[in-house]
């Protein structure tokens, strides 16, 4: 089976559902009646040109997106860095 190619303007205008109106990648990918894999690379790629940023709700939620990623980046370490102490401290007595 071929793969279907979708014009620049279509992919811009379902990045533009994401970061602008801020739909999430599921939903703008069912109102498109395409693949939400789809719609998610297409705003990775596309998010950075001009114009194409989140803004509204869409940087609500992205922004919100990234700081539970990073929360849960550093709790991992920390949890990581605890047990680390807890066994050299046992190590020394």
């Amino acid at each position: 089976m071929p793969r279907k190619k979708y014009t620049r303007e279509f992919k811009l205008s379902a990045v533009r559902l994401v970061n602008q109106q801020g739909y999430s990648v599921p939903e703008a990918a069912r109102s498109l009646g395409i693949d939400a894999a789809n719609v998610r690379g297409w705003v990775k790629d596309l998010s950075c040109e001009e114009g194409m940023a989140p803004a509204g709700d869409g940087a609500v939620a992205a922004e919100l997106a990234r700081l539970r990623k990073e929360n849960a980046r550093l709790t991992m370490e920390r949890d990581i860095l605890k047990k680390a102490a807890a066994f050299f401290a046992k190590e020394q007595l």
